[in-house]
């Protein structure tokens, strides 16, 4: 198994070198509306020191939407799925390394961009480190119920609507979550709980989302 999800994982990284622009998108598309908002809503520190979690953890969610939808399409597509999911035992491994390569190549680049947007925003430090612990624990659930979205929708004409119409309601704990950790903080108040309640919610995805996404696979190919 540990072959498996390191072989597939170097895969998908190779894959991606491929096709940049596949790659650049979704984090083009964060970096855009991120910096929108400012734009929008005034220069009023205040405000954009009130909106800036949840303007940051909306967008995320919305690039990891933008970038899962093509997550098995093409290894579909080409008929390499179905190879694979032939392989005893490799169900499980494939949809984890999946799922580590998105992460990988879409969510730590916008924890990496995060501090960034909380200086553009005019957060504290304290702040910006919650927000960033935020993602840190949060991105992965992103990606691991964006994968299970496109493992059910997969090969269907109409599956990125699909997706986020099942996936986003999924997402909103961690949403909340992660930008209650950082209103915790600006309140004055150990943001624990709200880490807590955000890393209980990724080792429950982590232990079913997998499973589930393992048996659409095999609904959607047989």
């Amino acid at each position: 198994m540990k072959s498996t999800f390191a072989v597939l994982v170097a895969r998908d990284l190779r894959l991606a070198a491929r096709r940049r622009v596949d790659v650049i998108l979704p984090i083009a598309f964060f970096t855009v509306a991120v910096s929108l908002f400012p734009l929008g809503v005034g220069p009023e520190p205040q405000i954009l020191r009130l909106i800036a979690p949840g303007v940051v953890w909306v967008a995320a969610l919305l690039a990891a939407m933008l970038s899962v939808t093509q997550l098995y399409a093409a290894d579909h597509a080409d008929g390499s799925l179905e190879q694979m999911l032939l392989v005893p035992g490799a169900r499980i491994p494939i949809v984890v390394a999946k799922a580590f390569s998105h992460w990988l190549l879409t969510g730590l680049p916008l924890v990496v961009a995060a501090p960034v947007f909380g200086l553009l925003f005019d957060m504290a430090p304290e702040a910006i480190g919650a927000l960033v612990a935020g993602l840190v624990l949060g991105t992965p659930v992103l990606s691991l119920l964006g994968g299970l979205g496109a493992a059910l929708t997969l090969g269907l004409r109409s599956g990125a609507v699909l997706l986020i119409l099942i996936i986003v309601p999924l997402c909103i704990p961690a949403i909340i979550f992660g930008a209650g950790a950082v209103g915790a903080v600006d309140a004055g108040v150990s943001p624990g709980g709200h880490y807590s309640l955000l890393g209980a919610l990724l080792i429950f995805t982590a232990v079913l989302a997998p499973v589930a996404t393992a048996a659409a696979l095999r609904i959607a190919t047989e």
